[in-house]
């Protein structure tokens, strides 16, 4: 893990890091907290950030056993922190005395942290010396098996039954940094040959994607900057390809994108040939994030900034002959990649999230031209935000055909099919459904 640069201590990045997971427990998001924090301390905050979440619910059982009463938020986040970095020998940054030297060091020049820099030295050399008692003191403890909030575990065991545990492990993984080809530039073949000849290790994984065998700078990347290829996961690739599938590019004059920032699958229905696509979003500042990579892809759409419930704000009255909703969602597939999520998310952000989701799908459905296809597709694992979305869609709407579709793409543990879906491994977690309008 890169988590440091030489001439920034250790304290420095220990206290930054610590402010950011209390940003988090604040209802801060981990991407804007990191954000937040000053560029050459960045990097290494992030690195330490993410093992920190993916360790936090042992790293919270610990301090419960070493100190009963919370320390204020600061100090009580330094600790947990340092207790997820110095927990397990494997995959641990740095040398546990080092850590806690250093850990303590932060705490003494903050004045947020001062007066518990004692007690965090205490906590942190008693567990070093009953480190075995302790870390099997909390092994009884789902949160601290699994480093998730214990409603997240009892959905996923609901939900998904005989897979939950394959699906907590996954989440806990470090994310392969795949790229999507730009199939009007080039191929996957030919820009696996570009990337080999600047000795970048990558394999093929689905009709457009490359996945790298280790993350790189995009700046490193051959023709990023003129769009020959984009990031983004498998399973986000299969969206444009998808409402596509099997027709004509030609005739379909008008695709809709509903929530469509960052732009990806914007980019990639323009890459397939659809000539003309709005893209819409609630958030002017996202909208300019679609604008910005559409015009390193050389490409152009239509990008509105409205929201998708509302269409008598935006929508000309022209029917849609396609529309992509990838709606407002948990993000319960992606904790790999954003492992904050996790801690960040309350059980009751469901059943709020597919109030969201029921509305969407019912603004957008009569927009749709008949015979037209809309894509829903959420990046989350709990039945409530897909498979249960459209069971009740269906019944409330007579007009529409749920055409062959992927349903929930959940990961397995590497090597092993996906029990779900047969696609197997390494993708985020996604799910899927093409809805047919009727004819008149």
């Amino acid at each position: 893990m890169q988590t440091n640069n030489e001439n920034i201590p250790l304290w420095r990045q220990l206290l930054a890091t610590a402010q950011v997971i209390q940003s988090v427990r604040e209802g801060a998001s981990g991407s804007a907290a990191v954000e937040a924090v000053h560029a050459e301390l960045r990097p290494g905050v992030q690195a330490l950030a993410f093992h920190a979440w993916r360790n936090l619910g042992r790293a919270e059982a610990l301090r419960r056993l070493l100190a009963k009463r919370a320390p204020p938020p600061l100090a009580d986040a330094l600790l947990c922190l340092a207790l997820a970095l110095v927990w397990s020998d494997a995959g641990a940054p740095y040398d546990p005395f080092t850590l806690v030297n250093q850990c303590v060091e932060a705490a003494k020049k903050s004045p947020d942290t001062r007066a518990q820099a004692n007690f965090i030295n205490a906590c942190l050399r008693r567990f070093l010396r009953e480190r075995v008692a302790l870390v099997a003191a909390t092994d009884a403890d789902p949160v601290a098996r699994w480093n998730h909030p214990l409603w997240w575990i009892q959905r996923l065991k609901k939900d998904h039954p005989g897979h939950w545990q394959n699906l907590l492990e996954a989440a806990n993984r470090q994310a392969p940094m795949v790229l999507r080809v730009n199939a009007l530039q080039t191929s996957v073949s030919n820009y696996l040959a570009e990337l080999e000849a600047v000795g970048i290790q990558a394999r093929a994984a689905g009709p457009y994607g490359i996945e790298l065998a280790k993350a790189v700078p995009v700046n490193l990347l051959p023709g990023f900057g003129s769009g020959r290829v984009s990031v983004q996961d498998t399973a986000a690739q299969m969206a444009a390809p998808l409402l596509l599938e099997g027709l004509a590019p030609n005739t379909l004059h008008r695709v809709l994108d509903a929530c469509a920032a960052p732009g990806g699958k914007t980019g990639h229905l323009l890459e397939l040939g659809v000539a003309h696509v709005t893209a819409l979003d609630v958030d002017a500042a996202r909208c300019a994030r679609i604008r910005q990579n559409l015009t390193r892809l050389g490409l152009a759409a239509e990008v509105i900034a409205a929201d998708a419930a509302q269409p008598d704000a935006w929508w000309d009255g022209k029917a849609f002959d396609a529309v992509l909703l990838d709606a407002p969602c948990t993000a319960s597939g992606i904790v790999r990649r954003h492992p904050d999520i996790r801690w960040l998310r309350r059980e009751t952000d469901i059943a709020q999230l597919a109030t969201l989701q029921r509305k969407l799908l019912a603004a957008l459905w009569p927009l749709l031209a008949p015979g037209g296809r809309l894509l829903y597709c959420t990046c989350s694992l709990f039945l409530a935000e897909g498979q249960q979305q459209v069971e009740t869609f269906l019944a409330h709407n007579t007009d529409a055909t749920l055409l062959p579709s992927p349903g929930h793409l959940i990961l397995a543990s590497p090597g092993k099919q996906d029990a779900v879906t047969d696609n197997s491994g390494e993708h985020d977690g996604f799910f899927y459904a093409l809805l047919q309008k009727q004819s008149s």
